[in-house]
């Protein structure tokens, strides 16, 4: 199935896929390196041939990367808007060289320069970034739940990036049900599924959605908050995620958990039975 976690790669990224057993995770998604950090170690040979060895073996149904959370492409700072670009283009050499097909982004903050210029700068900045990168791997941009000057809170934020980069085969869009739902986009029953669907496809088109991030929220309808839950014990409610993994449209689409682990390591265990005991239990009319 199309359904998973995301999985550390702590002491290597050959590790994974142990991890993803464990867990049952079908579908991974990864940092490529710390997360916390501008720069990351380069992979050793050794470790490359290890990886691409389990990764035959394991032959999950999708490995996905995820940038880390530092980048920032529109950022007004220059500092930070060069370290941005730098760190983002070794990302996606980094996915060329692990052969992933997506690398899902957060479009950025404009810390108070306002959205309008914040979108041309982000739609600026992959056009740099892409004029020099020669790999397949498709930048997917996650939708946001609106927080602070966070942009991507809106469809039509998505829409005007791919409206107006160079490369616009290159990208595709994440959609992550807690920051929809955060965002004001209800899911939480089947008609209001159906028009928060019917929406996106009008305003950017279905086809472009190439990962889900599912996650229930802590926080209510249009609360502007980014706070994850586990599956069904959130203001969402277990229904939305029924529609979402009996939806055909989906069926080959990766749908990748980023619920809290916490201390307990089995929840990504009972999340990821939650969803598969939802398959065919009340098929998306």
């Amino acid at each position: 199935m199309n359904l998973g976690a995301h999985i550390s790669i702590s002491k290597g990224i050959d590790n994974i896929f142990e991890r993803a057993k464990k867990v049952t995770a079908n579908s991974i998604q990864i940092f490529t390196k710390n997360n916390n950090r501008w720069q990351g170690r380069k992979y050793t040979d050794a470790e490359l041939r290890s990886y691409f060895v389990k990764k035959k073996q394991y032959n999950p149904f999708a490995i996905i990367a995820h940038d880390s959370y530092l980048i920032n492409l529109c950022s007004p700072k220059e500092e930070i808007e060069q370290k941005s670009i730098a760190a983002f283009s070794d990302e996606l050499n980094r996915c060329k060289i692990l052969k992933l097909p997506y690398l899902v982004m957060h479009p950025g903050s404009h810390l108070g320069k306002g959205e309008e210029w914040a979108l041309k700068k982000l739609v600026e900045n992959f056009n740099q970034i892409l004029k020099t990168f020669s790999g397949k791997c498709k930048i997917l941009i996650e939708t946001t739940a609106g927080q602070g000057t966070n942009l991507g809170y809106k469809f039509e934020h998505l829409a005007f990036i791919l409206d107006n980069v160079k490369y616009p085969e290159q990208f595709g869009i994440c959609v992550d049900t807690c920051h929809i739902f955060a965002a004001g986009y209800d899911i939480s029953d089947e008609k209001k599924y159906q028009q928060t669907f019917q929406l996106f496809d009008k305003i950017i088109g279905i086809n472009k959605i190439k990962v889900f991030h599912l996650n229930d929220s802590k926080n209510i309808l249009a609360s502007k908050k980014d706070r994850h839950e586990h599956i069904g014990k959130g203001k969402i409610g277990i229904d939305a995620f029924r529609y979402l993994v009996n939806d055909s449209r989906f069926k080959n689409i990766p749908m990748v958990l980023e619920t809290p682990k916490g201390k307990n390591k089995e929840m990504d265990i009972e999340n990821l039975k939650i969803l598969r005991n939802l398959v065919n239990s009340s098929p998306c009319s």
